[in-house]
């Protein structure tokens, strides 16, 4: 009996088997608990993509292009972010953006889902845009290919990848210039920048459109004058991000590393991120010389002041009301060994771009650990301790930008819709709403330094403090303007501002061929010589013979 059980048994497994080997593996192998790709939606992948982006543009802008525009400055770790030591640089993440916002746009194509579609086109042109603004000439028409076995595509010349762009961003605009009700399955909870509003997609668009006229307006100046007159004189067809409320931001959630602020202590307990990280004196005197109400909220004050006093013996050094109070010769011997003055404002003290091969030790600060405490500089404001909060977001592109776009097109004797006068004006305004200031607004505009001059070096400047936290935007216009006039500091790989990145190692190991032949259309500087040209200091396409910046 129990042989019969055990043959039986034996049976109903092999038919079992038999049974198995029969079915498609690719039905076995689904995932009870993911998404079947024939059924997935658009929206699905949304969040991602939006965040992703985000977290780059801080990355950059809060990060090592920060220290380039010298809106901050490290005292720790500090060769990338004050003095351009850069090696390799990958562009994988925004491949990784492009993929899925290609999959956004397939979908949407399939299922005939039109905001969906000029979501995807935008976000396309965004993260394009980012590429080749920091690269050069990158894949394009032929990127995003590995699946029908195109592994090594050509690269697109810069001039085609903005082209592509911005005809992209054109479409975008028709799609999404139906009525909010016009468009079915739109969740509002996986777009979390702007709620699923097509309004406010449709100004983003645009906004971004005349961000890429302007940027090829050195090397196109008819195409980019034609485009931003054809935007600005139909606001009704072409509407814009010109109010503070209409910003493309996304909000940091805080609930771990990967989507809290950057230099935040709360997952950071020892706080090495956010110690490291200080305002650079260019922006803090700046901010000083205008009563700029901003400092006082993305800076903290110092902790111990330093005062001078010639009076005292030498080797003075107490505590003394809270301040530091040293005699003359300790501050002589500061100075000859690090060739720089004590700097004794009694409120904001910025750190000096690349000044020295140990930052740590600006300005007698008495720890010299790598993130130090320095009770003599200017820690970013506490609210950079926190995961999340309210002004902490990735700025994609604000209402500032476009006004001060508007400004520039202006006073370049296009017509812009207004004067540079008015759009300068309404900048200022849009960068302070956004940073709840808008009540310091009447004062400020009427500062020396603050009202208009009608030049271009003061319109780009304050473009330039609007731009914190989002300082890639500033390089770009920088590298395109000359402005502001920054000076490198001592300590750096190349006595220039950088306008490029390397090509990374990826690509030159994987496609080489085509890599070679992007490198070769750049053009070598001064300061690229010892590099090659696949260097931060040659210039691509879009600043060859314009003189610019430098």
């Amino acid at each position: 009996m129990k042989a019969i059980k055990h043959k039986i048994s034996a049976l109903l497994t092999v038919l079992l088997l038999m049974f198995i080997s029969c079915q498609n593996l690719e039905e076995l192998n689904i995932n009870p608990n993911g998404v079947d790709p024939a059924n997935a939606r658009p929206f699905l992948l949304m969040a991602t993509v939006l965040t992703q982006t985000g977290q780059n543009v801080v990355g950059l802008g809060f990060g090592d292009l920060a220290g380039v525009m010298q809106h901050t400055q490290k005292d720790g770790w500090a060769g990338g972010h004050n003095s351009y030591d850069w090696s390799d640089q990958n562009w994988s993440s925004f491949y990784g953006i492009l993929r899925n916002a290609e999959e956004i746009l397939k979908k949407s194509e399939s299922d005939g889902l039109e905001f969906y579609k000029g979501v995807a086109l935008i976000i396309k042109a965004y993260n394009y845009g980012m590429i080749t603004d920091l690269w050069g000439d990158a894949p394009f028409s032929e990127a995003l290919k590995g699946e029908a076995g195109n592994l090594k595509p050509s690269y697109d010349s810069q001039k085609d990848i903005y082209t592509g762009i911005l005809a992209w961003l054109e479409t975008a605009n028709t799609l999404l210039s139906k009525d909010q009700n016009s468009y079915p399955d739109i969740n509002t909870t996986q777009d979390v920048m702007y709620g699923g509003s097509v309004s406010n997609w449709r100004k983003f668009a645009n906004s971004l459109a005349l961000r890429y006229y302007m940027r090829i307006s050195s090397k196109e100046p008819s195409v980019a004058r034609t485009g931003i007159e054809k935007i600005a004189a139909d606001p009704e067809k072409y509407p814009l991000i010109l109010d503070a409320r209409d910003d493309a931001n996304i909000a940091y959630v805080g609930n771990s590393t990967s989507d809290s602020w950057p230099c935040n202590t709360t997952f950071d307990v020892s706080e090495s991120n956010w110690r490291r990280l200080k305002m650079c004196s260019t922006l803090v005197e700046k901010l000083q010389e205008l009563n700029d109400p901003r400092l006082a909220l993305w800076a903290s004050k110092i902790a111990v002041p330093l005062v001078l006093d010639p009076d005292r013996p030498d080797d003075f050094d107490e505590i003394i009301d809270g301040r530091r109070v040293i005699a003359q010769n300790i501050a002589d011997t500061y100075e000859a060994t690090y060739d720089v003055l004590l700097n004794l404002d009694p409120e904001y003290v910025g750190l000096p771009p690349a000044w020295s091969i140990l930052p740590q030790a600006y300005n007698l600060c008495p720890n010299l650990e790598q993130a130090p405490l320095n009770p003599h500089a200017s820690h970013l404001s506490n609210m950079y301790k926190q995961a999340a909060g309210p002004h902490l977001k990735a700025r994609l592109l604000s209402a500032a930008e476009v006004n001060f776009i508007l400004a520039e097109a202006a006073l370049n004797g296009w017509a812009a819709g207004g004067s540079a006068k008015d759009y300068y004006e309404a900048g200022i305004r849009a960068s302070l709403d956004a940073w709840e200031l808008t009540g310091s607004y009447q004062a400020y505009i009427t500062e020396d330094g603050v009202a208009w001059d009608g030049t271009q070096g003061q319109l780009m400047g304050q473009k330039w403090i609007a731009g914190w936290t989002a300082a890639a935007e500033s390089w770009f216009d920088y590298r395109r303007t000359g402005y502001p006039e920054l000076l490198p500091g001592k300590i750096v790989k190349r006595s220039a501002i950088p306008l490029r990145f390397y090509y990374g190692t990826n690509e030159l190991l994987y496609n080489a061929e085509k890599a070679e032949a992007a490198i070769e259309r750049l053009e070598t500087t001064s300061f690229s010589s010892t590099d090659g040209k696949n260097s931060p200091w040659s210039k691509s396409w879009l600043l060859q013979g314009t003189g610019k910046p430098w």
